[in-house]
Parts: structure tokens; C-alpha cells; sequence
């Protein structure tokens, strides 16, 4: 079984930056894709920024230019830096890695990390 932590949510104010990290644990083979998602109070859930294995990346039209997803492969590590914040990006934050493990394919998700953007 594949277990994710996440880290670095938090209050900031606009304009500022945090950056989100999600630990991926268990016996891993293969990564395919490591998403970050988020989900404000009313809203559905949505796509903020992807990579998938070759390293290629796709982000939400919300984000672009603004925020930057990476991964540290030897650590099974996602990021997400978050910079030029707004209130509008205030909610709680996803990670999403997809696989294969010793026990077969696996879609994990994260605990959440709330981010609020507010003065």
C-alpha cells in the first residue's frame, strides 16, 4: 500500500509564496503521473498541476505562470511552489500519485493541507 504525507499548507498573505511538499512510502516500481489538486468550500475539486513519468507537465489555467510542480525521483517526492498568491487559491490542497506497487497498480491520494491566502 502506497501512503502519501503532505506538508507546507498554511496562511499567507497575497502576493506571498509557500510550497507544498507530498512524500510518497511503500514498495514503489514505477511512478506514472503526480498530481497536486485542490478544493475550495462549494466547489468541486480541481486539477491545479500534473507531471507524468517522461517529466511533462500541465497546470491549470488558474495557476500558470504562477505556480510550478517538480519532483525529487529518489525520494518519491512531489512539489508544488506557489508563488503570487491569491485569496482566490485559498483551499485545501491534494497530492494524487499514480502506479505500480508490489501489490499491483495504485491511485493514492493525500491527507490535505489547507492554504489560506488572506490579509
Amino acid at each position: 500500500q502506497v501512503q502519501l504525507v503532505e506538508s507546507g499548507g498554511g496562511l499567507v498573505q497575497p502576493g506571498g509564496s509557500l510550497r507544498l511538499s507530498c512524500a510518497a512510502s511503500g514498495t514503489i516500481f514505477i511512478i506514472n503521473a503526480m498530481n497536486w489538486y485542490r478544493q475550495a468550500p462549494g466547489k468541486q475539486r480541481e486539477l491545479v498541476a500534473g507531471m507524468a513519468s517522461g517529466g511533462s507537465t500541465n497546470y491549470g489555467d488558474s495557476v500558470k505562470g504562477r505556480f510550478t510542480i517538480s519532483r525529487d525521483n529518489a525520494k518519491n517526492t512531489v512539489y508544488l511552489q506557489m508563488n503570487s498568491l491569491k485569496p482566490e487559491d485559498t483551499a485545501v490542497y491534494y497530492c494524487n500519485v499514480r502506479g505500480r506497487s508490489l501489490t499491483g497498480s495504485f491511485d493514492s491520494w493525500g491527507q490535505g493541507t489547507q492554504v489560506t491566502v488572506s490579509s
